[in-house]
């Protein structure tokens, strides 16, 4: 077993059992990509077994904090079943799951979802490559199904050396699949799209959503970077009359018009718009349209802290121009997927957009990703996924 020895004062957050090692935190010591090693102090005591990442900044993942705990098969098989056995106690009202959350579950790197009788899986470090089949094999096993899909192609793969890899990796057939999500339909396909196919961490966001359009009788409402549809779904689910989607994305627009058609919704209360959301909510600000909800659900602006600065203006912008279109009283349902944005950092950008804005508002709730993507008392960064309602304030 190779031996990983860090710099003084840089095993503080191993003791608290954070699972990174940076690069910077290490004095001496290698090993293959994927490779588990020992990690030890400055003064040569264990810390953690870990998987080696020789070409990222994040060098090291722990896979344990056990002197004892051997890296082996059975050390996976028994992760994935805790993972997997996790979920059962959540109250989860889909059939598309996410199954295991990477560091959360103690598996760095490692993403499985279900949707219906598909499992959908990214590996996207090098000790997930290394283990990946043992860990498709446990998931078949714990699920009962045969079919996994790899979606292995996000841009963190690079970050690790690793080349993009998708593809049925057990089993086969169509990837195309339909969830049933609260009290609404959506279709989707595995092989194509954001993440493994869906944003299954927004699943209560978006019945939050439907309840208070309900709840308060929400009639105009307007989606940006609405994707494939979820909150239009669940803004017609709700009662809205009129919904304005956008997106740049012709395809993702193509879906969202077809799940309001799965779902039954009369497409007259609809309108599709294929086109850059801020210049659309410059424009709208022109003409003098508004609304009475509007969500703001962006992709990730600032994968890192290092991308936050500049994540931070086109965020202030957004939020801006959406408060201005609000009517009084209206709501503003706001998310940030970013990493790099913290949730009070995140808090701080909306206030001071609505500075900007001249509008003032109340929180009524903070919003988070559903439970099946959970954050641990020791790995803050699982909060990924952060989200504001705020009600315009105003005659």
């Amino acid at each position: 077993m190779k031996n990983i020895r860090l710099r003084p004062g840089k095993e503080r957050s191993l003791l608290r059992h954070h699972p990174w090692i940076f690069e910077s935190a290490i004095a001496k010591g290698g090993g293959d990509a994927g490779e588990t090693v020992r990690i030890e102090s400055a003064e040569g005591a264990f810390l953690a077994w870990a998987s080696f990442s020789p070409q990222s900044k994040i060098r090291a993942r722990v896979w344990s904090f056990d002197e004892t705990q051997r890296i082996d098969a059975p050390f996976f098989v028994a992760a994935v079943a805790r993972a997997v056995s996790a979920r059962s106690r959540f109250a989860i009202q889909s059939n598309g799951v996410r199954l295991i959350h990477g560091e959360s579950d103690g598996l760095p790197g490692v993403v499985v979802d279900r949707y219906g009788d598909t499992l959908v899986g990214q590996f996207t470090s090098a000790g997930a490559e290394r283990w990946k089949s043992v860990i498709v094999d446990a998931v078949l096993a714990q699920t009962g199904l045969t079919r996994l899909y790899e979606r292995s192609d996000s841009s963190s793969r690079k970050l690790e050396g690793l080349p993009e890899a998708t593809g049925w990796l057990r089993g086969d057939g169509a990837t195309a699949v339909v969830l049933q999500e609260h009290d609404w339909k959506l279709a989707l396909d595995v092989a194509e799209g954001h993440k493994t196919g869906f944003y299954l961490d927004q699943r209560d966001n978006r019945q939050r959503f439907a309840q208070t359009v309900r709840r308060l009788g929400l009639q105009r409402v307007l989606n940006c970077y609405c994707y494939t549809g979820g909150f239009s779904v669940a803004a017609l689910a709700g009662g809205a009359q009129q919904v304005l989607s956008i997106d740049s994305s012709g395809p993702a627009l193509e879906k969202a018009r077809a799940n309001v058609a799965l779902n039954g919704f009369d497409a007259s209360h609809t309108e599709f718009l294929d086109a850059d959301v801020n210049a659309s909510l410059r424009r709208f600000l022109q003409e003098g349209r508004r609304f009475d909800a509007i969500v703001l659900d962006p992709p990730k602006l600032a994968p890192t802290v290092a991308h936050a600065e500049r994540a931070a203006r086109a965020y202030k912008d957004i939020n801006r121009l959406g408060l201005q279109l609000l009517e009084p009283g209206g709501l503003l349902f706001t998310y940030s997927c970013s990493g790099g944005i913290s949730e009070d950092l995140f808090h701080k950008i909306v206030a001071s957009a609505g500075c900007d804005a001249g509008v003032d508002g109340y929180i009524v709730e903070r919003m988070g990703a559903a439970p099946d993507h959970p954050m641990t008392l020791t790995f803050p960064e699982g909060e990924y996924l952060k989200g504001l309602v705020v009600m315009r304030r105003g005659a």
